[in-house]
């Protein structure tokens, strides 16, 4: 007999807790209960979702009781902590953190990639890809259809909100810090100007960083490597070369990545822009002579992923380059953690 699900979101007050919120407003209703859970210091706090003023209770092993879905937006420790949890509760967890994303027994999942392994659950948990990968994944995915995918080279200029809510205020004090001085007409007088460089290892405004992540081994970044792994788990291509190096760059929202994609077939720059706009879940903006691409001030606050300057390599038949941006607090988080929560409603469809 179908019903609709009871649907958690722990973590509902944070930033892409708040943006699940609204995305659950104005996506179609298939839940029925909605239940926001988050931690002792933020119970009681009253936050409104699908028109109604819920009320945020205490992150407890009860909270989960009778849920059949749980949407967790906190950091790693906590879902590595509290997933399980729910999961034996009776939940479904959809992790949007980094605790479970290679867990061979947690499926990585993009709804308009690879929809199917949201089934392939065995410990009751679905990961949520990191929002850099998901800001370009899509597009991807829907080459690798066509084309049969077999390298990237990619850059990311990653916004500050990709640091959470301490970038997005650092960035601002840093940009009022410099506003209407001279900085940048000497070198390392940015660095006097700004006052703290937040959670960035340089001043970010004025700036690029090409450092985004915690240091791995061979001086690639976290950040780097979740790109190299994850897109080989989504794509299921284990041998896919992948080189990534991240950039953090003043923008608040909306990340963007240059990609150098190379195919197993030979690509048509006309036939690729034809697979781009016809895909799911991508907007393809790509008129070069108007001067018609993706920024991320067009960007950002939408759900698809913008993609534009689609050209073949002038010096590889076989390989594409395009420019890709993706709001990172909504596909890079919020929305596709609840596209994947629904597909897991569905199954309650009957």
């Amino acid at each position: 007999m179908s019903r609709k699900p009871t649907l958690a979101i722990v973590g509902a007050t944070g930033a892409v807790g708040t943006v699940m919120l609204d995305i659950l407003s104005n996506r179609p209703d298939v839940w029925g209960e909605i239940r926001l859970i988050a931690s002792a210091r933020s119970a009681g706090k009253k936050l409104v979702c699908r028109g109604e003023e819920l009320t945020v209770i205490a992150l407890t092993p009860e909270a989960f009781d009778g849920v059949d879905v749980a949407m967790f937006d906190v950091p790693d420790e906590v879902s590595a902590e509290w997933a399980p949890i729910a999961a034996a509760r009776g939940a479904v967890a959809v992790d949007n953190s980094g605790a479970f994303r290679m867990d061979k027994d947690v499926p990585l999942v993009v709804p308009e990639v690879n929809p199917l392994e949201a089934k392939n659950r065995p410990r009751g948990i679905i990961s949520n890809p990191n929002c850099t990968t998901l800001s370009m994944i899509v597009a991807m995915g829907a080459l690798h259809e066509e084309y049969v995918l077999e390298e990237l080279v990619v850059a990311s200029y990653q916004a500050a909100s990709g640091a959470g809510q301490a970038g997005i205020d650092a960035l601002r004090k840093q940009l009022i810090e410099v506003a209407g001085t001279d900085v940048g007409d000497e070198a390392g007088d940015l660095r006097k100007v700004v006052s703290d460089n937040g959670p960035f290892p340089a001043p970010l405004a004025m700036n690029v960083i090409p450092w985004a992540g915690s240091l791995k081994e061979g001086g690639y970044s976290s950040e780097e490597l979740k790109v190299r792994n994850e897109s080989r788990k989504i794509l299921g291509l284990a041998d896919l070369k992948v080189s990534a190096t991240c950039v953090r760059v003043p923008v608040v929202t909306t990340h963007s990545l240059v990609v150098h994609a190379r195919f197993a077939k030979p690509v048509n720059r006309e036939a690729a822009q034809a697979v781009l706009r016809d895909a799911a879940g991508v907007k393809l903006v790509d008129d070069p002579e108007n001067h018609l691409f993706p920024t991320p001030a067009d960007v950002v606050g939408t759900d698809p992923t913008w993609v534009g300057r689609v050209r073949v390599s002038l010096d590889d038949p076989y390989a594409l380059e395009l420019f890709v941006c993706g709001d990172n607090l909504r596909k890079g988080a919020a929305l596709n953690t609840a596209q994947i929560a629904e597909l897991v409603a569905a199954e309650f469809a009957g």
